[in-house]
């Protein structure tokens, strides 16, 4: 059977970020004899085949985020295959071997200290937008936006189509559903978190991007770290497809925060869990991953 570990509120985030070439860099540290930092930690029962899919910052078309230098350590030493998914993100596969097994990855990585904002921006109608683009329209696993037109269209009533719109649905996600990390076990559709009325960070990502794409706006998970988030954990938020091109929401956050590091995208949780375990012979011990302000 397959067994799916999301990033769960537990995880402490250790990440850096240092003002360079157009932004702050993101940065980790190696301490090879110690508990290292920015690792996930493993007690493997039996020999488990597993895909870790959110590890490795890479440099993507598109991407705000300019990768400098990277580490990236298993012990023991462990054959693995690397690769992409549909979405571009980057995909190892390990069957891990009997016993503590450790997975440590370490980058700089220069990122943007603002996030990109833009009241009106148009509305694309369906038959002009990518083709790449479309399968961020649709109902996904965690995601059921067809069940929300009715609630999105209360919303937006009286917002002009398109980024507007968005704007609308992230300050009612933030004002209806509470930000409580530490509260999610497991992941939950949208529709759950919903009745629940609290959750983590992807639990509020995900209830917007199914009202976006309820009313037609392109909308897709992203997971990574964000710079002096309270308390400091890995972080989930979402992107919208409005005029030519993504822009960025939380509705975490009462201001919209640069200083992201983007580890993968996807349509829901699903596609961006830490790692993929087929069978049940590997438990994740513990993981630490921090973000630091880098000096010059």
């Amino acid at each position: 059977h397959t067994r799916m570990n999301d990033a769960r509120a537990h995880a402490r985030t250790h990440a850096r970020t240092l003002p360079g070439r157009g932004g702050p860099q993101f940065q980790h540290r190696t301490r090879p004899d110690h508990a290292w930092p920015g690792c996930r930690a493993c007690r493997v029962e039996k020999r488990t085949p597993l895909i870790v899919h959110v590890e490795r910052v890479w440099a993507r078309a598109n991407s705000p985020n300019i990768p400098v230098r990277e580490v990236y350590i298993i012990k023991p030493v462990t054959p693995m295959i690397e690769s992409v998914d549909s979405f571009g993100n980057s995909l190892q596969r390990i069957r891990v071997p009997v016993g503590n097994f450790l997975i440590y990855t370490s980058t700089d990585v220069i990122v943007t200290d603002k996030v990109e904002v833009a009241p009106g921006n148009y509305f694309v109608e369906i038959q002009y937008l990518p083709n790449d683009i479309l399968t961020y329209l649709l109902p996904s696993r965690y995601c059921e936006s067809d069940r929300f037109g009715d609630l999105a269209r209360e919303i937006t009533f009286d917002s002009l189509p398109g980024y507007d719109q968005v704007s609308k649905i992230n300050d009612w996600v933030r004002e209806t559903i509470k930000y409580v990390p530490g509260t999610s076990e497991f992941p939950m559709s949208a529709s759950e978190v919903h009745l629940r009325g609290y959750g983590v960070c992807r639990d509020l990502a995900q209830v917007a991007i199914a009202l976006c794409r309820s009313i037609s706006i392109p909308a897709r998970l992203v997971v990574g770290y964000l710079y002096n988030l309270q308390p400091m954990d890995l972080h989930a938020w979402f992107e919208v497809y409005v005029g030519d091109k993504w822009y960025t929401f939380d509705p975490t956050q009462a201001e919209l925060k640069g200083g992201r590091v983007i580890i993968a995208f996807g349509r829901d949780a699903a596609d961006v869990s830490i790692f993929h375990q087929f069978g049940s012979g590997c438990l994740l011990n513990s993981m630490d991953v921090r973000v630091d302000l880098l000096d010059n």
